[in-house]
């Protein structure tokens, strides 16, 4: 059956269009984003704005319009950090729907990371053993532990790199003072939760996800998309050091020139750069393999997984 993925995430929303069946690996089809940048559209109440809602509810609109003409026989919408943490979300819920037809659910942070393991787990397989992910999102950073579809440990942290851009690296580029209190909060943050992790041993495999990650391995000089999915790319930290200390001296225009690095990621690459570098340093990890499958992905593999148990509900 073709299935429609609908995520409202912190800097766009995108629609993945896959052929999927039980126990088959899901074929993309189709995809349409949109850039909105939710993240930074929050006004001093932390709510997002009316402007923000109505771009929103008519971009939603239009996704599954688009879902429609695909042939989407089923549509998973759901939004992460920017709509779950605006102090109106509930309101802008109600208004998405009844300008859409679409009711989004809304993910927790521990869900969007334990989907994202599934499908990280999924792609690379049960030979990875113990395996630890990292995700940054525009809004948010995902960590997760397991050794099984289900990770054992599961954390968000409020350190997506949409987010720290838009409240703490002003300046094109970032002043130095900036960039260097936003590390230390950075990695206070990320410390704090170390431990959780520590007790459950080594992983045998580290793995990162998202765009983010995807274009800081790339200027460190893994291979290009067009090379295909199934090409090893990997993301080493004192490269990934090198790279963050540049990059918060480099103007906007300047990372846009960088080969991978799209205009509109080019503004939040320094502060997804200080966070991926403090994941890494913090865990004690060398170097990442980059996951081609992540988010949207794990709540596909969730909706087969529930097809195949015989739940007819929508999987949400």
């Amino acid at each position: 059956m073709r299935l429609g993925v609908l995520d409202v995430g912190s800097n766009t929303v995108h629609l993945l269009v896959v052929d999927a069946h039980p126990g088959a690996r899901p074929l993309p089809a189709y995809s349409h984003k949109a850039t909105l940048r939710l993240a930074e559209l929050l006004d001093d109440q932390g709510a997002i704005g009316p402007d923000g809602v109505e771009r929103l509810a008519e971009t939603v609109r239009e996704a599954r319009a688009v879902a429609e003409e695909q042939g989407v026989a089923e549509l998973l919408p759901f939004a992460t950090s920017a709509v779950r943490d605006a102090s109106n979300a509930d309101a802008v819920l109600d208004t998405v729907e009844e300008r859409s037809g679409v009711r989004l659910t809304v993910l927790s942070g521990e869900d969007e990371a334990r989907l994202t393991f599934l499908a990280a787990r999924r792609w690379l397989g049960w030979s990875a053993g113990r395996l630890l992910l990292f995700d940054i999102g525009g809004g948010s950073l995902e960590i997760a532990y397991g050794t099984d579809e289900a990770p054992d440990v599961a954390v968000s942290l409020p350190l997506g790199a949409g987010r720290l851009t838009a409240a703490r690296l002003p300046g094109d580029p970032p002043a130095p003072a900036d960039v260097r209190a936003l590390r230390r909060d950075v990695r206070g943050q990320v410390a704090d939760v170390v431990g959780r992790f520590a007790r459950l041993g080594t992983p045998h495999r580290v793995v990162a996800t998202s765009k983010t990650f995807r274009q800081l391995a790339r200027i460190a000089g893994a291979a290009r998309s067009g090379e295909g999915l199934y090409v090893r790319r990997d993301l080493n930290r004192d490269d990934l050091r090198s790279w963050s200390a540049k990059l918060a001296g480099m103007t906007v225009r300047e990372r846009a020139e960088l080969p991978g690095v799209s205009a509109s990621r080019a503004p939040q690459l320094p502060a997804g750069a200080i966070v991926a570098e403090a994941a890494l340093d913090l865990f004690g990890v060398e170097s990442v393999e980059i996951c081609p499958w992540a988010l949207r992905e794990g709540v596909i593999l969730r909706r087969l997984d529930r097809m195949r148990n015989g739940d007819g509900g929508n999987g949400d």
